[in-house]
């Protein structure tokens, strides 16, 4: 990441770092109040360096995904649950091992968009999971059975998550935010594929369908994979019978049952259409 194409005649930061660590070993070298204030960790993680952690977390992903030149995203949120259909005896429930089949559609779909992608070379339309397992994994493992890159977007959790294996290294990235997490994940997306999964699924699929539907974002193409599990998870028309949204709320997103249909909608999207300005049911 480190570049030398400073525009001014300064001694640069990371000069004075590695200064710093050399200097003589004194009681007032050693006070925590002389260490380098960009340097010093403790310092960074106080509260009150908050907003500057939020602005560290909102710079880096999108300096270093600049630098590789990646100008558009295809979003792929899903379950961490979800098992790879080989695996499916060990899920938990019979209706994860039921699900499974989403795992092959996640990892066919990445792969025929990043075959697409690379035809701009590697540029536009870059699969962007959260970097976990299950249907992540499978995301990112369709692109690199494509030859292709991917980006992950992990996330520090309580328990350990290490990043799914087919992530493009230079492309992985670790969270402490959700809120930053979820603006990367949105930032360049040309479309977003939502597969069955849970809470942190949910919360990623109402929340961009929020940023649409008020007009926070702009219309892209919005599939949801597996129509039966979605209806079952969700009242969509008793929400719009309500009047809680509008019926031409339902039309922001499509069902889709494989790889090959998401490609086909994607390609002849003609759904949410314009930019919204309204906001019925806000």
């Amino acid at each position: 990441m480190m570049k030398d194409d400073r525009r001014h005649p300064f001694r640069d930061s990371q000069t004075d770092i590695e200064t710093a660590r050399h200097v003589p070993d004194t009681p007032q070298t050693r006070a925590p109040a002389y260490k380098l204030a960009f340097a010093d960790s403790d310092f960074l993680n106080r509260s009150e360096l908050r907003p500057v952690r939020l602005q560290l977390e909102l710079l880096k992903p999108e300096i270093m995904l600049d630098e590789a030149g990646v100008e558009s995203t295809i979003v792929l949120f899903g379950g961490a649950r979800i098992p790879e259909p080989a695996k499916k005896d060990q899920a938990r429930t019979q209706t994860l091992a039921d699900l499974s089949r989403h795992y092959d559609e996640a990892r066919e779909f990445a792969r025929l968009m990043t075959l697409k992608s690379l035809k701009s070379g590697g540029r536009e339309n870059v699969i962007v999971t959260g970097g976990g397992p299950g249907v992540m994994e499978a995301g990112n493992r369709g692109a690199a059975d494509a030859g292709g890159k991917s980006i992950g977007l992990n996330i520090v959790l309580p328990h350990e998550q290490a990043p799914n294996e087919y992530v493009s290294p230079e492309l992985c990235f670790n969270f402490h935010y959700f809120g930053i997490r979820k603006m990367h994940f949105l930032l360049r997306a040309k479309a977003i594929c939502v597969f069955p999964g849970g809470f942190g699924t949910l919360d990623e699929l109402f929340e961009s369908l929020t940023l649409i539907q008020t007009g926070r974002m702009a219309a892209v193409p919005f599939l949801l994979f597996g129509e039966a599990f979605w209806k079952r998870i969700v009242n969509w028309d008793a929400l719009a019978d309500a009047g809680t949204i509008s019926e031409k709320d339902l039309q922001l997103f499509r069902f889709v049952e494989t790889a090959d249909q998401a490609i086909r909608e994607i390609e002849n999207w003609t759904g949410a259409g314009q930019k919204r300005t309204d906001i019925p049911g806000r």
